[in-house]
């Protein structure tokens, strides 16, 4: 457990109960920008450390391939929003997804990059993988593995891990002084601070260099969700920090199944389902908390002091459930002495996060 509390929102359509659409005192789209930077805005003004913005190959949070006629349909793209709602935020991370099964590294690189240079370092990315056959009829350029006549998510994480490694490699591609804008010579970069990757795996053979230059964080965040020990294992040789889902009192048990998979560097964040107007959703993957602001501040501290570095907080209403979240529950945190007052001039997410400065793997290499 690091000493800091770290605290974030996870952002999905108009909330995380299924029908949050219907409750929600907001009529602006989720295809908006108005909306968006509304939600992050106030996140920010809630000190928060970050927000990640869900994203999947589906039209619905549910991986049917049947629509349901009462749920939000339709998904603008997690990177693309975050890029809209940069510029009109200063200190707050924003982490989206970006699925790799059916995405080139290079694509994720160059976007997570990008994001990186419009929010001034505060960029990160979490991982997911498309398990299902509907969705890889989408796209129509693969057959998705499979073991015992289902589809194989074991061999998915394999790829997904070449995917973060190829991203990674691409990011330190360029030096941080690759670009020299030398007038004089006019000479703009230097070519010798460019580095080809010569990566070679099972899923992906990629030469490299990025077209973009290195982020300003180096290595922006790397998250992802985890749910098993194959996934556990997966994160910990290919991300920096985890979300996991507890329930009842099993959280030191999942504290222990991440650290015995090899994830004892891995900052570990667990997920909660909040609802301040009793909107609860049985098919939550996590834990869902129906209670006080106050209770949900002991309850975030509790579990804080059990070894999770942080809470990620799903409203189950956005619009209804933020404000309380910035206005009641984050003032209850910093009264018992245990969250930030203030953000610090300047800071990365990576910094804030207490990751290590990101090395380049190719600096000085000739």
């Amino acid at each position: 457990m690091s000493g800091q509390l770290h605290l974030a929102l996870a952002l999905d359509g108009h909330g995380w109960h299924p029908q949050a659409w219907r409750h929600s005192p907001d009529p602006a789209p989720v295809t908006g920008g108005r909306y968006w930077t509304g939600l992050v805005t106030a996140a920010e003004r809630g000190l928060l450390d970050f927000v990640t913005f869900d994203d999947a190959f589906t039209a619905q949070r549910h991986r049917d391939p049947e629509l349901d006629p009462h749920r939000q349909t339709g998904r603008p793209d997690a990177v693309l929003v975050a890029s809209r709602v940069a510029p009109a935020t200063r200190r707050i991370g924003l982490i989206p997804v970006a699925t790799v099964t059916h995405t080139e590294p290079f694509h994720v690189s160059k976007a997570i990059a990008t994001l990186d240079f419009v929010s001034h370092g505060r960029a990160g990315w979490q991982v997911r993988v498309s398990p299902t056959r509907h969705e890889a009829e989408l796209f129509g350029r693969r057959e998705l593995p499979v073991a015992d006549g289902r589809v194989d998510l074991a061999e998915l994480l394999a790829e997904a891990a070449d995917a973060v490694e190829v991203v990674r490699r691409l990011w330190d591609s360029w030096e941080d002084d690759a670009e020299i804008r030398d007038v004089a010579t006019g000479r703009f970069i230097d070519r010798d601070k460019l580095h080809y990757i010569d990566f070679t795996g099972r899923f992906f053979s990629v030469k490299g260099p990025s077209i973009t230059p290195r982020p300003p964080q180096g290595q922006p965040v790397v998250a992802a969700l985890a749910h098993s020990r194959t996934v556990y294992e997966f994160a910990s040789g290919s991300v920096d920090l985890v979300f996991i889902t507890p329930r009842g009192d099993n959280l030191p048990t999942l504290l222990n199944e991440v650290r015995s998979a090899g994830g004892e560097t891995l900052q570990v964040y667990a997920d909660l389902y909040v609802s301040f107007t009793g909107l609860a959703d049985p098919a939550s993957d996590a834990e869902v908390f129906d209670g006080s602001p106050s209770e949900l501040a002991e309850r975030i501290l509790d579990w804080h002091s059990a070894g999770v570095d942080g809470i990620r907080l799903r409203p189950a209403v956005h619009a209804l459930d933020v404000p309380v979240i910035v206005d009641e529950v984050v003032p209850a945190l910093q009264r018992a002495g245990r969250f930030r007052t203030g953000y610090r001039a300047g800071e990365t997410l990576r910094r804030r996060l207490g990751l290590p400065v990101a090395v380049n793997r190719y600096a000085g290499a000739s």
